[in-house]
């Protein structure tokens, strides 16, 4: 399989003051605010880049999780994963993905061992190039 996506990104002002605005290909997001407040302050109203990378990465190792689940013949009923960015000194230091997963007649080791699996083929995982820990949790064992 074979695609490309379009994301853009347009920027007005000095890096402290300025404010910018993110525009993705399918119009999810659609000149949605980003500042240097959103992405080092508090301000909620935006969004800023670590943000999305953990968005885009907790949505890449759910499917692809989901997708070697099935290879093992299992269907997972839940795949809940949040990912933590740590950001420190003008780089990403970590990515936390903290996995609970309710999968009918897995046991906890299994499925360890496909998260871990999926969190190294991951397509988002190999771009990134920092620490990623994974923490699973199997809600029915």
């Amino acid at each position: 399989m074979k695609f490309t996506r379009k994301a853009s990104a347009a920027w007005k002002g000095s890096g402290k003051e300025g404010k910018g605005s993110i525009t993705t290909g399918s119009k999810v997001l659609d000149k949605t605010q980003y500042s240097f407040h959103t992405r080092f302050e508090d301000e909620k109203k935006g969004t800023n880049p670590e943000e999305l990378i953990g968005a885009a990465h907790a949505g890449c190792f759910a499917m692809q999780l989901s997708f070697l689940l099935n290879e093992a013949k299992y269907t997972a009923t839940t795949l809940d994963v949040a990912a933590t960015v740590a950001f420190e000194d003008g780089a990403i230091t970590k990515i936390t993905l903290n996995l609970e997963g309710d999968v009918p007649e897995i046991d906890a080791e299994e499925f360890q061992q496909i998260a871990h699996k999926a969190k190294e083929v991951c397509p988002i995982s190999k771009l990134l190039n920092t620490e990623i820990e994974l923490k699973v949790t199997l809600k029915n064992a």
